[in-house]
C-alpha cells in the first residue's frame, strides 16, 4: 500500500495542514479495491447491452419466420380476378377459399323491396288513419296516426323506432312529398305487403300505395350449379369468395382464384433480411470496436452457441414433397453465414409447388416448425432461452458486485469520519506550537530575567 506523506511546513510555524485534502489522499488508496469490481461491472453491462440487441433481433426473426409458418398468415391469402367486372367484381378471397378457375352465369339480380304513398302537397298537413306493414313471412304491424305522428315527417319516425324492419323516409318533387318504405331485407325474404288507410285529414284525401320494386333473388349457376341469393352481394357460391353481382349476361364470367405468392415472397424476403441482422450481430461479437479493444461478448460461449444452433437449424426439418432445403426457396447459404435471396427463383417455386412450399414451412417437424422451436430455445424468453439465461447470469453477478461496492462505501465513509476526527485533533495541536512555545518564553525570561526577544 502506499503512503500519504503531512504538507505543514515548520512544525513550529502553526499552519498545521489541510484535513480534507489528507483524508481524501487516504481513503484514495484504500478506494483501489473497488477498482476491479467497477470495471466488472462496466464490462456487464457493455454485454448486457449487446445481449439486448441480440435479444432484440432475434424476437423480429421469429416474428418474421411466424408470418410463413401461419396457417392464416401470408400462404392464405389468395387474390381473385373477374373476366367481367361489369357483371361481377371480386369483393375478397380468404384464406379458406382454393386456388382454381369457376364460370359464373348471372340470370337475375336481387332485389330490394319498396313501397311509397302519394303525394301531398304540404308535408306538414295533419294525417289520421293508419298503415300496416309486413316484411317476407312475418307478422303485420300496424302503425296508428296519433298525436305524436299525425305528419309524414313523425309518423316516419314513428315506424322507424317500432323496429318494423324498413327504412321510412320522405321523398319530395315537384309533386310534393310522399312517404317511402324500403325493407332491410334484400331479396325475396324482404318482400313488403302494405295495408295503407291513410289520410291526409286537412284535403281529405286517401294516400294510395304505390310499389317500388318488388323483393326477388338474385339467381346464378356457378360451375353449372343453380343458386339463389338474397343479395347481390354473394359469400356462400364459392368457399372464402365473396364477390358482387353487378348486372346480368348470359355469357359466362370467370372468376380465378390464385394464391398470392407476392406477399408470400415478401415475407420470405424479410425473414432473410432479419436472419442477416442476426447473423451480423454474432459476427460483430467476434472483432474488435473501433478502438481495437475486443467487443463485449468476445469469446462469449452464448455466441457459439447462437451461431451453431441457427446455422444447422437452416438445413433441419422434413421435406414437403418436392420441397426439401431452404435453397429451393430462392434462399443461398453464403461463406460467412448470411442469406442471399432470389425473388424470381422463389416465384418460379411458389408458381410450380405452392403447397409444397406450404408444407416446408407449416407442416409439423417442418424446416419452418423447427427453425420456430430453435428460436424459442434461443431467445430472451423464459425459463430456457439461451440469451434470457445469459442476461440472468449477469444480474447475477452484477448484484453481487454492486453489494460488494455498497458495502466498501459505507466502510470507507465510516473511516472518513474517524479519521476527519482524529486529524482535526491532530491538527489543532500543530497549530497550538506557536503560542505554547511563546509561553515558554515568557516563563523562561520571568525567571533568568533574560528577554528572549532581544
Amino acid at each position: 500500500m502506499g503512503t500519504v506523506g503531512l504538507s505543514f511546513g515548520s512544525a513550529t510555524s502553526g499552519t498545521g495542514f489541510d484535513v480534507a485534502t489528507t483524508v481524501t489522499s487516504i481513503l484514495a488508496l484504500s478506494q483501489g479495491v473497488e477498482t476491479p469490481w467497477k470495471t466488472q461491472l462496466a464490462t456487464l453491462t457493455a454485454q448486457n447491452t449487446a445481449f439486448t440487441t441480440i435479444g432484440t433481433d432475434l424476437s423480429t426473426l421469429s416474428t418474421s419466420l411466424e408470418a410463413l409458418t401461419d396457417f392464416e398468415g401470408v400462404t392464405a391469402e389468395k387474390d381473385g380476378s373477374s373476366s367481367n367486372t361489369d357483371v361481377l367484381s371480386l369483393s375478397s378471397a380468404g384464406p379458406t377459399a382454393v386456388a382454381g378457375s369457376h364460370n359464373i352465369i348471372v340470370s337475375q339480380l336481387a332485389q330490394t323491396s319498396s313501397v311509397y304513398t302519394g303525394a301531398i302537397a304540404n308535408a306538414s298537413d295533419t294525417l289520421s288513419g293508419s298503415i300496416s306493414i309486413q316484411v317476407g313471412t312475418g307478422a303485420a304491424q300496424t302503425i296508428t296516426v296519433g298525436s305524436s305522428s299525425d305528419t309524414l315527417s313523425s309518423l316516419a319516425a314513428a315506424i322507424n323506432a317500432a323496429g318494423i324492419g324498413v327504412q321510412a323516409s320522405l321523398v319530395s318533387d315537384t309533386t310534393g312529398t310522399r312517404l317511402s318504405l324500403v325493407s332491410a331485407t334484400s331479396g325475396s325474404a324482404g318482400q313488403l305487403t302494405i295495408s295503407n288507410a291513410l289520410t291526409d285529414a286537412t284535403t281529405s284525401t286517401a294516400l294510395t300505395t304505390q310499389v317500388g320494386l318488388n323483393g326477388q333473388d338474385a339467381k346464378l349457376s356457378v360451375d353449372g350449379i343453380g343458386i339463389t341469393s338474397g343479395s347481390n352481394t354473394v359469400s356462400t357460391a364459392i368457399p372464402g369468395v365473396t364477390f358482387q353481382l353487378l348486372s346480368t349476361s348470359t355469357a359466362p364470367v370467370q372468376v380465378e382464384i390464385t394464391n398470392d405468392t407476392a406477399d408470400v415472397s415478401t415475407a420470405m424476403s424479410t425473414f432473410v433480411s432479419a436472419y442477416n441482422t442476426v447473423v451480423g450481430d454474432l459476427t460483430t461479437q467476434e472483432g474488435n470496436t473501433s478502438t481495437g479493444a475486443a467487443e463485449p461478448l468476445y469469446g462469449d460461449p452464448t455466441i457459439s452457441l447462437l451461431q451453431t444452433q441457427l446455422s444447422q437449424a437452416l438445413f433441419g426439418g422434413a421435406a414437403s414433397g418436392s420441397i426439401s432445403s431452404i435453397t429451393q426457396l430462392g434462399v443461398t447459404v453464403n461463406d460467412d453465414g448470411t442469406l442471399t435471396y432470389s425473388d424470381s427463383d422463389m416465384q418460379a417455386t411458389l408458381n410450380s409447388n405452392f403447397s409444397d412450399v406450404v408444407g416446408f414451412l407449416q407442416n409439423t417437424g417442418s424446416f419452418g416448425d423447427n427453425l420456430t422451436t430453435v428460436l424459442n430455445g434461443l431467445g430472451t424468453t423464459a425459463p430456457d432461452g439461451a440469451v434470457y439465461l445469459a442476461e440472468q447470469q449477469n444480474t447475477a453477478e452484477e448484484t453481487v458486485l454492486n453489494t460488494d461496492v455498497s458495502n466498501e462505501e459505507a466502510l470507507l465513509a465510516t473511516e472518513s469520519t474517524n479519521l476527519t476526527t482524529e486529524l482535526n485533533t491532530a491538527n489543532q495541536e500543530l497549530q497550538s506550537i506557536p503560542s505554547e512555545l511563546s509561553e515558554v518564553n515568557e516563563m523562561y525570561s520571568a525567571v533568568t530575567g533574560y528577554n528572549t526577544n532581544t
